[in-house]
């Protein structure tokens, strides 16, 4: 092509490029601005008509909900309390009744159950005691919708671990009758319930125990079923997420899960999983956990084993020992940890949404949603605490997707699961006493 300069110092090529539509003129810094700023006015809009709900958030057993660690306000320990959901527009939470997963003895099932109990204990506190008029109990999906209709924040429950029920379905009765509206079968190390996607050592664990549901196990789905619980299949091996689909007679979810497509880690599902879990009706809720997301900066683990140590936890078994450390040494951890997080970020928040990406494409946009694992691991870089969660949306706004396809993510597809779960328990209890 000719490379002639016409009048004025415009190239020939560059004229019959405008002309043919191949260059076009950049865009200007104001307008930059001014596309960025409608971006967010969406943002904030769609945020603040969405229902957004996070299905997993640990508590800090006794403590949680007392004048040591009180989540009514900006705490410096908790990235889930009052203050920041309501700052980020985060409208409820299930928090997570969990337990340490014990030896199958007497001692270790009643240990898991007064432990199990001081969490309920404490999650009543925070919305009977001590702020009744900033959060209430929500038991069902109708709860949630009548709730976040008020300035109040829905306050959910959800179990950690099948491990305190032994294997008596009288203690999963109480459970749902103490507000529980799922339970994660299991935890880390194999249960009386099913396997887990990651074997105890420290137990003496076997690869496999049940190879999958126990007997009991698949006794406690059909009671779930009945009960109208959402069956939770975090933390479960591949064998007994099978097993739990095959078992259940309603949809089950993954409430804090990533995707093993783009991090291999034995906690997140694979692409088969995914399609079998929506294929149910299921949600993934995925998680917003650094380790399960991305492969964490190799400063990362040495820098929080050196914290530690410097602290004076104990150790136990070459472990740290949380429950061994006093008060001032978790907060120190605590504080000691958000330096670490600012300093080697394990994941930041597009790869959270990297991992939302990949679910759609997999499972569709019906069957993914959000489940943080604040206060038990949970924060990336954009995404440190309940108050970020507008940057979500903002996030998931610029990769294109829509208002609908956003209220599905941050709380219908999981409101129309458990809608869902309700529907069959109601069959199955109208069939039972027509027997």
């Amino acid at each position: 092509m000719i490379n002639s300069t016409l009048s004025g110092g415009v190239s020939f090529v560059v004229v019959v490029a405008l002309a043919a539509g191949w260059l076009l003129p950049l865009p200007s810094r104001a307008e930059e601005a001014s596309a960025e700023a409608r971006l967010l006015a969406a943002a904030k809009r769609i945020h603040s008509r969405a229902v957004t709900l996070d299905t997993h958030v640990d508590i800090a057993g006794g403590r949680y909900a007392t004048e040591k660690l009180d989540p009514g306000i900006d705490h410096p320990e908790l990235k889930c309390d009052l203050h920041k959901m309501e700052q980020g527009g985060v409208d409820g939470v299930f928090l997570a009744v969990w337990t340490r997963q014990g030896k199958l003895d007497p001692q270790g099932y009643r240990q898991a159950w007064e432990s199990a109990m001081e969490r309920f204990a404490a999650i009543h506190r925070l919305t009977e005691t001590m702020y009744p008029q900033r959060c209430e109990a929500a038991t069902s999906p109708a709860d949630v919708l009548r709730i976040v209709q008020s300035p109040k924040r829905a306050i959910m429950i959800g179990v950690e671990n099948g491990y305190p029920l032994e294997t008596d379905l009288a203690k999963l009765r109480k459970f749902y009758a103490l507000g529980a509206r799922y339970m994660t079968l299991c935890h880390v190390g194999h249960n009386q319930i099913c396997d887990s996607s990651n074997p105890n050592k420290r137990l003496g664990d076997k690869e496999q125990e049940h190879h999958g549901l126990s007997e009991f196990g698949k006794q406690v789905v059909a009671e779930m079923n009945r009960l109208g619980m959402m069956i939770d299949v975090s933390h479960a091996s591949r064998e007994s997420f099978y097993d739990v689909l095959k078992a259940s007679r309603a949809p089950v979810i993954a409430s804090h899960s990533g995707c093993r497509a783009r991090f291999d880690n034995a906690r997140n599902l694979d692409d088969e999983q995914l399609e079998a879990l929506a294929a149910g009706g299921g949600v993934i809720q995925i998680v917003a956990v650094g380790g399960f997301l991305n492969t964490p900066p190799p400063e990362r683990k040495p820098a929080i084993r050196e914290m530690v140590r410097r602290i004076g936890i104990p150790e136990k078994e070459e472990k740290t020992n949380f429950a061994e450390a006093t008060e001032e040494q978790l907060s120190q951890y605590h504080r000691g940890i958000r330096e670490i997080d600012r300093l080697y970020p394990a994941a930041g928040i597009e790869q959270f949404i990297d991992h939302i990406d990949h679910a759609v494409k997999v499972a569709g946009i019906d069957h993914v949603g959000i489940g943080s694992d604040f206060d038990g691991g949970g924060s990336v870089r954009g995404f440190e605490n309940h108050s970020d969660a507008p940057r979500v949306t903002l996030e998931l706004l610029r990769r294109g997707y829509s208002q609908e396809q956003i209220e599905k993510i941050w709380g219908n597809n999981l409101l129309r699961v458990w809608r869902e779960v309700e529907t069959v328990a109601n069959r199955l209890r109208s069939t039972t006493d027509d027997e």
